[in-house]
C-alpha cells in the first residue's frame, strides 16, 4: 500500500479498493486513538508537520482529521520493516537539522522556523526531482520521482490520509461517500382520471 500511494499523486490515481482501505483505516482510528509505532514525540513532529502542509483554514485541518494517527497505522499495518525505518530515520532527520539550525527540537521550534525547515526539505526534494529526471527513465512516459525521499513519503502520506478522511473527502473535495439515491426502474405514474390518456 506504501508504494501504490507513494508511486501516485496523493488522491488521483487512488483504486476504489485502496480508498476503501484507507477508509476502513479512518474508521479504525475512532476506535482506538492509540499508537501503535510512533512515539509521542515522533507523533507531535508528524503532527506539526501535517497542519502546516495542510492548515486549518473554513475547513478542517490535518491535526482535525487525525492525519497523524493515519500514519502510524499505515506504518504499524502496511509497511515493510524497512520502510518504517526508512520514514523514522526522516523523521529523526527533521529534528537534526532543526536542532543544528536552531538549537531545538521541530516542535519546540517557532512556526516561522518549522516553515523554513520545511522549505528546505522541499527544496532538497525540488533537486532530486531535477536529478532523477535527467537519469535515465524505466517506463517510457512515466514521472520520475525520487522514491526514496522522506520529505515525498510524508507529503503523499499526509494529503492521502487528509483527503481519504471524511472531513477532506466531503468538504475540501465536495464528495459524497455514498452517493445520493437513485432509483432506475421507478414506476411510471399513472395519468390522473378523466384527462385524457
Amino acid at each position: 500500500m506504501l508504494k501504490l500511494l507513494v508511486a501516485g499523486s496523493a488522491f488521483s490515481t487512488l483504486s476504489p479498493s485502496l480508498l476503501a482501505a484507507c477508509r476502513e483505516i479512518h474508521a479504525g482510528l475512532a476506535e482506538s486513538k492509540s499508537l501503535k509505532v510512533l512515539s509521542a514525540h515522533q507523533d507531535a513532529t508528524v503532527t506539526a508537520m501535517a497542519e502546516l502542509i495542510l492548515p486549518r483554514t473554513d475547513t478542517p485541518g490535518a491535526k482535525d482529521t487525525s492525519v497523524d494517527l493515519f500514519i502510524d497505522r499505515i506504518l504499524a499495518d502496511w509497511c515493510t520493516d524497512a520502510e518504517r525505518e526508512h520514514f523514522l530515520a526522516g523523521l529523526a532527520n527533521v529534528d537534526a537539522q532543526t536542532q543544528s539550525r536552531f538549537q531545538a527540537s521541530f516542535v519546540d521550534a517557532s512556526v516561522a522556523q518549522q516553515s523554513e525547515i520545511l522549505h528546505t526539505l522541499g527544496r532538497e526534494l525540488a533537486d532530486a526531482v531535477s536529478a532523477v529526471a535527467r537519469g535515465p527513465r524505466g517506463n517510457r512516459g512515466s514521472a520520475p520521482e525520487p522514491e526514496e525521499n522522506f520529505y515525498l513519503q510524508f507529503r503523499k502520506l499526509t494529503l492521502t490520509g487528509y483527503f481519504t478522511s471524511e472531513a477532506g473527502f466531503t468538504q475540501q473535495l465536495r464528495q459524497e461517500i455514498v452517493p445520493g439515491r437513485f432509483d432506475s426502474c421507478a414506476p411510471i405514474q399513472s395519468a390522473a382520471p378523466g384527462k385524457g390518456s
